[in-house]
């Protein structure tokens, strides 16, 4: 009876308390594997590498720290090779007990019920009330039965880095509007030099960044209108593209036709570029190259009409899969990555923007303030790409990818590229109305 009168709060902290008592010792309703009692979660790491290894081995020891009855085994997955391993898995079994998941494959582990909802279990957790509402809707979005498939850890946002000094060299205040960018552009670049001014990413990953920057000119705040017709070829973004690609083999390398995001920053940080479009993310890389007093990021600029559009980014987390018998020591250590100091941790180390609100202030990392600024600011609108579409990743990487280099090495059109691209689209979003009916 008492447990039924106490307040809300007070029975989550004893549900809280009781599950932790529970792994201490036994690791909870058969997690346990071992006669010792000791419970092994296996866990993917989708984006395994130099950068984010380190990251989680830290937070992986001081879950097993705090919880020496859970032991957790690190497989390193390299980010372009993590949709096809999990997919492979799902047909052939060996799945883990948690993994790294994005927005961006979500739709797809979601659809195939590999993933575990982990709603009610946020909400008897330690994470009930503190993680932001808007990077939960953003989870929530990409499924149709709106329900919570990941933990999410961080979201992102895309900014242009720009080399200060050479800013200061020029006499150029950073651009604060899109006419201010391309004069920007133009007057850090010295061909003769091999100095230019901005580099376009032609080669892998680079759509989802090309249409930042289209949406972000034109102002166009839906990827598809009240018909359901996708709005990627309106004539603004068409615009918009003619703008960026006239930049290409003038003010940016002619190598940019097919370089990749690791052949951007070794341009950018190697001293040969002026401004890079990449996200928060990236921080660390130019940081330590070039040195944190050299390297800065810009938000998006307004469109004509002084707003600003910014796309969405996928939303990282961790993932409890479903197949696996050791759900409630796969949940703990997502519920730890999660909580206040690991989350601000993962964000320091990371560049990115933590999904638990209790983080607040991250000191001297004055672009995640100032994304988290731009983000929050009402004169804001968020353009909620589709990773909901299963067709969405083939769509925009497989098939635009080589069409954008067409047209870049002007083979295609800007409107003939970007009419194929909404035709896509379109045709995608009416299959998933109707299925879903929604």
């Amino acid at each position: 009876m008492a447990t039924r009168l106490a307040p809300r709060r007070w029975f989550r902290t004893v549900a809280a308390l009781a599950m932790a008592s529970c792994l201490a010792l036994a690791g909870c309703g058969g997690d346990s594997d071992s006669e010792d009692g000791i419970t092994t979660i296996t866990f993917w790491d989708d984006n395994g590498g130099p950068a984010r290894t380190p990251v989680w081995e830290h937070i992986i020891a001081e879950f097993e720290r705090e919880n020496p009855t859970i032991r957790v085994e690190y497989v390193g997955v390299p980010i372009a090779q993590a949709q096809q391993k999990y997919d492979t898995a799902i047909a052939g079994g060996g799945l883990p007990d948690v993994g790294g998941v994005s927005t961006a494959m979500l739709a797809n582990l979601a659809a195939r019920q590999a993933l575990e909802p982990v709603d009610e279990r946020i909400a008897n957790s330690s994470l009930d009330g503190v993680l932001s509402e808007q990077v939960l809707e953003s989870v929530r979005a990409t499924v149709p039965d709106d329900k919570l498939y990941l933990v999410p850890l961080s979201t992102n946002m895309g900014v242009f880095w720009y080399r200060t000094d050479w800013f200061a060299s020029a006499g150029i205040e950073p651009p604060t509007s899109w006419d201010e960018f391309f004069t920007s552009i133009e007057r850090l670049t010295e061909a003769g030099q091999n100095r230019y001014g901005y580099t376009i990413r032609g080669g892998a990953g680079s759509i989802a960044q090309l249409l930042e920057v289209l949406y972000g000119q034109s102002g166009i705040e839906e990827v598809f209108d009240d018909d359901g017709d996708a709005t990627v070829n309106d004539p603004r973004n068409v615009e918009a593209l003619e703008r960026i690609t006239a930049l290409y083999g003038k003010f940016t390398p002619e190598a940019d036709v097919t370089n990749d995001y690791v052949k951007m920053v070794a341009q950018f940080d190697g001293g040969n570029i002026g401004i890079m479009q990449h996200n928060l993310g990236s921080y660390t890389d130019h940081a330590e190259t070039l040195g944190a007093d050299k390297v800065a990021a810009m938000t998006v600029p307004p469109a004509e009409d002084g707003n600003r559009t910014v796309t969405s980014h996928p939303v990282t987390g961790l993932g409890v899969f479903a197949e696996g018998d050791k759900k409630d020591a796969a949940f703990a250590f997502a519920e730890f990555a999660a909580g206040k100091e690991m989350n601000r941790y993962w964000s320091e180390q990371t560049g990115v923007l933590p999904a638990n609100t209790d983080v607040g202030d991250l000191g001297e990392l004055t672009h995640i303030a100032e994304a988290t600024r731009v983000l929050n600011d009402p004169g804001t609108e968020l353009v909620q790409l589709p990773y909901y579409l299963p067709e969405f990743n083939a769509i925009t990487k497989t098939e635009a990818e080589p069409k954008f280099q067409q047209v870049l090495l002007g083979e295609l059109s800007e409107k003939d590229f970007l009419d194929e691209m909404a035709g896509k689209l379109t045709d995608a979003q009416a299959a998933y109305t109707e299925r879903t009916g929604s």
